[in-house]
C-alpha cells in the first residue's frame, strides 16, 4: 500500500517552468515504478512520463520529450516532474501514480494521487 500526494502545480506563463513533486508513505516506495500522467478538460488522461524503480529506466510521451524531466529521490520516497518550456496545451490536472512493473497505461496503475492542477497562460 501506498498514498501518494503531489504538490508543485500553479499558475505559470506560457514558455515558464514548474516543479511537481509527489511525496509517497510507505517502505515499498523502492517497488514502484512512478508514473505522472495528466487529464484536460474534456479529455482522456493521459500518460507523460515514468522512472522505474531502480531510477535506471525512463519513458517519457513525446509531448514530454526535450521539455519534461522525471526524477526520483528513493532516499526521500519523491518523484519529480520538472517542466520547462510550459505551453498552453499543457494545462491540465496532473498526476502521480505507482505500480509494480513498467506500464505507460493508466488503467495498469494502482495507487494514484489526488492531482495538482498546473494552468498555463498564453
Amino acid at each position: 500500500q501506498v498514498q501518494l500526494v503531489e504538490s508543485g502545480g500553479g499558475l505559470v506563463q506560457a514558455g515558464g517552468s514548474l516543479r511537481l513533486s509527489c511525496a509517497a508513505s510507505g517502505r515499498t516506495f523502492l517497488s514502484y515504478t512512478m508514473g505522472w500522467f495528466r487529464q484536460a478538460p474534456g479529455k482522456d488522461r493521459e500518460f507523460v512520463a515514468l522512472v522505474t524503480a531502480s531510477g535506471s529506466g525512463i519513458v517519457y510521451a513525446d509531448s514530454a520529450k526535450g521539455r519534461f524531466t522525471i526524477s526520483r529521490d528513493n532516499a526521500k520516497n519523491t518523484v519529480y516532474l520538472q517542466m520547462n518550456s510550459l505551453k498552453s496545451d499543457d494545462t491540465a490536472v496532473y498526476y502521480c501514480a505507482a505500480r509494480v512493473g513498467i506500464s505507460t497505461r493508466d488503467r495498469d496503475y494502482n495507487y494514484w494521487g489526488q492531482g495538482t492542477q498546473v494552468t498555463v497562460s498564453s
